[in-house]
């Protein structure tokens, strides 16, 4: 359930714009979306919401309310650039949205506004590209703009790159803002094209965060992709996309280890997509969740983006079984931390929840935060009368 009022609590009126914002999982295809890969992520329904009026003088006041970003912040329509101090990094997503408009010769009206979430930040869940889509929203709303979704999930990803400093891919801006109830999107991330599959009825979805929050902008997700641009080089080729596993283990010496296993997780797991999208279409449940642990080795193997944590749910997925409902579990997310996602059969969703919280409390003594989500539609602005 969505609520609004936070605005009207700290401000004393109604708010004259509301942005909902999903945050989004993704079923299979990690960390290649910035390397022309194939996704599959869903919108779920946990969302950022932000209530927004305009300013009479065109400044900015926003006001996060438990979202787990920072303090409340006031600037000037002369002061968008971007924040170094670790406490104020928070708002280089808004900042850089902002700016993005001005630079395209958009009007960016100033406005205050309240940020409230029930989508946890750092939980691998893109609370960020659902604080950028609905900055951008807002504008848009305000200033009588309007782009459409793929060319709004640029500009907001170009302010994840320039403003926050993270070299993400389109994924996470395009799920955000093109979800669809009840359905999976595949996203094409070299031409942006979309394709909906519907989710089996009998599936649920169950993410669990472990509480582990991962910073992004700390330099490895960085390394991860450098890696990858350092792969291509030495192989000859201007994207992974398209390349055999065989052309990888042939290159194994000249690559070396690291750079070896970074590129055999982007091949690999570009090949476990279109498994994974047949899969889904033709109903076969063993072969999604075979994926999907194939594809949480590849992270924690290759890539080296898991964590004790993930990796404990994940074992406790598979050891729960595909005989009580379960069929597959896995990091979901840039990793370092985060959640794990998990399909499993709906009558099943409630008992499986509770062993995978019961067995990460019996290892590390704290209990995840986990619930179970649906596919929903993306990102929209509500005029409020």
């Amino acid at each position: 359930m969505i609520r609004i009022g936070e605005y009207q609590k700290h401000f004393g009126e109604v708010p004259s714009v509301v942005a909902v914002s999903p945050g989004r999982v993704n079923l299979i295809g990690e960390h290649i979306d910035y390397l022309d890969g194939f996704v599959m992520p869903i919108a779920i329904d946990r969302n950022l919401v932000i209530e927004a009026a305009p300013t009479e003088d065109g400044s900015f006041e926003i006001v996060p309310v438990q979202v787990g970003f920072g303090g409340p912040a006031k600037f000037g329509k002369d002061e968008i650039h971007r924040r170094e101090a670790k406490e104020d990094r928070w708002m280089n997503y808004l900042l850089g949205v902002i700016s993005g408009y001005r630079e395209a010769g958009f009007e960016v009206p100033g406005f205050r506004a309240v940020i409230h979430a029930d989508l946890p930040a750092g939980a691998g869940l893109s609370a960020s590209a659902a604080l950028e889509t609905a900055t951008a929203l807002v504008i848009e709303a305000l200033g009588d703009t309007k782009l459409g979704v793929v060319e709004r999930a640029l500009l907001c990803q170009r302010a994840e790159h320039e403003y926050a400093g993270v070299p993400c891919g389109i994924m996470d801006q395009l799920a955000v803002g093109a979800g669809k109830a009840g359905q999976a999107l595949l996203l094409d991330c070299r031409d942006y094209s979309l394709r909906h599959f519907p989710l089996p009825e009998e599936l649920a979805v169950l993410v669990t965060d472990t509480g582990v929050k991962h910073a992004l902008a700390d330099g490895e997700y960085r390394k991860r992709r450098e890696n990858c641009e350092s792969a291509m080089d030495l192989l000859g080729v201007d994207s992974l996309r398209g390349v055999s596993l065989e052309t990888v283990e042939a290159g194994r010496s000249l690559l070396g280890e690291t750079l070896f296993r970074r590129a055999r997780h982007a091949v690999t797991e570009m090949e476990r997509v279109t498994r994974f999208a047949t899969a889904l279409e033709a109903g076969d449940l063993n072969t999604l969740g075979r994926i999907l642990r194939e594809g949480h080795e590849s992270l924690r193997d290759d890539y080296e983006v898991s964590c004790p944590e993930l990796d404990c749910l994940v074992e406790a997925g598979y050891a729960f079984g595909s005989e009580s409902g379960h069929i597959g579990t896995r990091m979901t997310g840039g990793g370092f931390g985060g959640s794990t996602i998990s399909l499993v059969r709906r009558e099943a969703s409630a008992a499986l929840q509770a062993h995978l919280v019961d067995s990460f409390a019996e290892r590390f003594g704290t209990k995840p935060y986990a619930f179970i989500t649906s596919a929903v539609d993306g990102a929209s602005i509500h005029t409020v009368e």
